[in-house]
């Protein structure tokens, strides 16, 4: 089974980059961000008739939020990350796919630090913690995936020294990210490629692409019953390359569930 995310950053004017890398590359579950769209507006005849069901979370500018299935049935759990009741944002899917609890996310940016941006990206952060560690007790098959707008370590990022003071790369942002993983969540890129260079997002600016001045902000995190089932994973680098595409790549993970 191959699962993927993709930030597509506005899914109607970037649907011809979608449906081309659909078509390549046949997933069988997506999760989209950044779909920039309101609920109505999004573009589910063209998704359907590219072979995908879907469920989404629509917002006019720049949140909203998708779950695509080619074959399986989506059941919708919940569309807000509990905690918050006043949160109002379109950042959190939550689904079963398969027996399987797939939670779509776009965790805020929090640019510019400091200010109240970052203060909810922390207080967001706080309450996606406390929903995976729900999945981690009841020892369920879940998957957390989309755009964490965190770079993880050095290692994730072109000249670290560059962004001690950017929300992506704080310190308090990594601390979280791993507190995560000591939850049990599994890194599947990392995991699988601990040492190689992997950036997922480069910017439209001065050739970032060109010179892969990239940063990894795309994560796939498996909970300890699915972590023996990971196969491989990949980031569709040459996607960003497209006309017209993304600042984001599609990354991917294929999982055997005969190993469940």
């Amino acid at each position: 089974m191959k699962i993927a995310t993709y930030n597509v950053n506005g899914v109607n004017g970037r649907l011809p980059v979608l449906l081309k890398w659909l078509e390549e590359t046949n997933p069988d579950i997506i999760c989209l961000q950044e779909l920039k769209a309101t609920q109505e507006n999004f573009p589910i005849k063209e998704i359907n008739k590219a072979g995908y069901q879907a469920i989404w979370n629509g917002q006019k500018q720049w949140n909203g939020v998708a779950i695509l299935s080619k074959d399986l049935e989506i059941t919708e759990v919940q569309r807000q990350l509990p905690g918050d009741p006043e949160d109002l944002q379109s950042r959190y899917l939550e689904a079963i796919i398969d027996q399987m609890v797939i939670c779509c996310v776009y965790i805020p940016n929090g640019n510019p630090y400091p200010g109240p941006k970052y203060d909810y990206k922390q207080a967001w952060l706080k309450r996606l913690k406390k929903r995976t560690r729900e999945f981690i007790t009841m020892e369920l098959p879940a998957i957390i995936i989309g755009d964490f707008n965190i770079i993880p370590t050095a290692k994730d990022v072109y000249k670290p020294e560059k962004w001690e003071n950017d929300a992506l790369y704080r310190i308090e942002m990594r601390k979280a990210y791993q507190s995560l993983i000591k939850l049990g969540w599994t890194d599947s890129l990392r995991t699988l490629y601990p040492e190689d260079t992997i950036y997922t997002f480069w910017d439209y600016l001065f050739k970032a692409y060109d010179r892969n001045a990239g940063i990894r902000l795309d994560h796939i995190l498996l909970s300890p019953y699915l972590k023996n089932s990971l196969k491989s994973a990949g980031v569709d680098k040459h996607v960003r390359g497209w006309v017209k595409s993304s600042d984001h790549a599609p990354v991917w993970i294929e999982i055997d569930k005969s190993k469940l």
